[in-house]
């Protein structure tokens, strides 16, 4: 039997934020399919609620549970157990748009069939211990769990195809997590429910660094994360990294002295060649023409120019203007004061301070390297599901190339790995992302393409979006603080690997995105 309790809490938080969910169940919807008499009161609220006003009461409930008690339809002990219910719902008030609809209604298919069989055959027992044999056969004989779920096959002239279609469109389209600027318009598209997310990129690149971004974005935007750590580092080195993103403070002396931080500008700025009104200064910082400076861009956007150009200019600033369609984006810098390294004091109270406002979020799990495999992480998913009602909207793997399989042949074991991969994006409802190791061309080049992939370019068959972290050999973008993203693949419409974004990175203090503009491919 499905786990009751886990099962019908989760299955009441759907009906109290979801009005899709409800769409999708009513038209098998029982009562007495819920066994808690409780949640059963509750659920009975919501679709009261629903039929009444045709969407789902969300935090409306509360006002609805204090209309119940006040009028006596509810009291005692019953009383105090929806209140506290309630109260362990809370959290997921406001999560309509976000909720994981899809998974949960195929988990209600389920727990509802099982619990009508289970219901019948409490029945048929019943008449065999009454001594009524023949009418017991004859009921086992007639069971039919009477779900009448989403059948295989699909009539496309049915009003069931017209609501497929409709949700289809909906799925697709259900953005996960979303960035601002330049990145979001690349890729906010891919970073979608269903979807199976990836970054290529040479070793030391920064790939568990964006790993992390992304699922502390995802967190801050309030979906559900499972973080699976695969070997690339320690459950400490993790937690810490964490820390340092959350305090923007590193626990380490040489990380807390004075630096510089990129800043987004604009080259006509740079060159003084804007006369617009809101700019924020009156001069330039070079002398040069524009033409001269793209032909020469890596002698001007450098760490040592920049930081000479920032003692002879002290007063110099960025543009920071969100208007101009004439921007031609480049960098400048800031200075960062020296601070005091991170304590595990106050690394402490910056996490509690910040998953109390995100509480229940977020899940780690940590293994040594070559021990995870897809089917550890479906069981782990499936403990913390029953544990902890905890359905992940977000599964981040760090990275899939440290993930293992029983298949004694590499190419195919990798090649199993990155569909099963892409099966759980499918199965779960969820985002998957994950990184895999450019090979070793990949550190001479400027920027990877779809031939810089290791070991099995079936990798590429199974992922949904796969993009390209960048930066010049020579370390003169690592040492200012920049990476560029470019598209390797893109399943869902044009890509190119000459489309770049240049993103600001600060890891001193943690944080791989400051923020992100389009550049120019063309000189003038």
């Amino acid at each position: 039997m499905v786990n009751m309790d886990y099962m019908e809490r989760y299955i009441i938080t759907g009906l109290i934020v979801s009005r899709e969910y409800i769409d999708r169940i009513r038209k098998f919807w029982d009562l007495s399919f819920i066994e808690s008499p409780e949640l059963r009161q509750i659920g009975a609220w919501c679709i009261e609620y629903y039929d009444k006003y045709s969407k789902a009461p969300d935090s409306f409930i509360e006002a609805i549970y204090l209309d119940k008690l006040r009028t006596g339809a509810i009291h005692g002990s019953e009383a105090q157990y929806i209140e506290e219910i309630l109260t362990s719902l809370s959290d997921e008030y406001g999560r309509g748009e976000k909720f994981n609809v899809a998974y949960l209604y195929d988990q209600t298919v389920k727990y509802f069939k099982a619990r009508r069989l289970e219901m019948h055959n409490a029945q048929v027992d019943a008449l065999i211990k009454a001594g009524r044999v023949d009418e017991a056969e004859e009921l086992a004989q007639s069971f039919n769990s009477g779900i009448q779920e989403e059948e295989i096959g699909l009539d496309l002239a049915s009003d069931d195809a017209l609501n497929r279609v409709e949700r289809a469109f909906s799925d697709i389209s259900q953005r996960v997590i979303t960035y601002p600027g330049a990145l979001g318009e690349m890729w906010n598209d891919q970073l979608v429910r269903g979807a199976f997310f990836t970054l290529l990129a040479p070793e030391k690149r920064g790939k568990t660094f964006m790993l992390l971004e992304l699922a502390m974005r995802a967190i801050r935007q309030k979906f559900n994360v499972a973080f699976f750590e695969a070997g690339d580092m320690t459950e400490a080195q993790i937690l810490k990294r964490i820390c340092v993103y959350i305090a923007r403070r590193s626990d380490r002396e040489k990380y807390c002295r004075d630096h510089f931080q990129p800043v987004a500008d604009c080259v006509l700025n740079q060159l003084d060649l804007c006369d617009r009104a809101d700019r924020n200064c009156d001069h330039g910082i070079f002398n040069v023409s524009l033409k001269d400076f793209y032909r020469y861009r890596e002698r001007y956007v450098d760490i040592d120019t920049f930081s000479a150009k920032f003692e002879e200019f002290p007063e110099y600033e960025p543009c920071e203007s969100k208007s101009c369609d004439e921007k031609q984006g480049t960098v400048w810098i800031r200075k960062i004061k020296k601070t005091n390294p991170l304590t595990g004091k106050e690394a402490r109270e910056e996490l509690q301070k910040f998953f109390y406002r995100y509480k229940r979020r977020f899940r780690l799990a940590v293994y040594p390297a070559k021990i995870l495999t897809v089917n550890e992480i479906k069981n782990v998913l499936d403990s913390w599901e029953r544990r902890d009602r905890f359905i992940p909207d977000v599964i981040i793997v760090d990275y899939a190339d440290l993930l293992t399989a029983n298949i004694s042949d590499y190419r195919h074991r990798q090649d199993h790995i990155w569909a099963a991969l892409r099966g759980l994006s499918q199965e779960r409802y969820a985002l998957v992302i994950t990184a895999t190791q450019a090979d070793a061309a990949s550190y001479t080049k400027g920027r990877l393409s779809v031939s810089n992939f290791s070991e099995d370019k079936r990798k590429l068959a199974h992922v949904t979006a796969q993009y390209g972290l960048n930066q010049d050999p020579a370390g003169r973008e690592k040492k200012l603080g920049i990476m560029r993203i470019n598209e390797i693949v893109v399943r869902e419409g044009e890509f190119s690997t000459d489309n770049e974004v240049l993103i600001l990175q600060d890891l001193f203090i943690g944080r791989p995105f400051l923020g992100s503009f389009k550049l120019i491919t063309k000189k003038p």
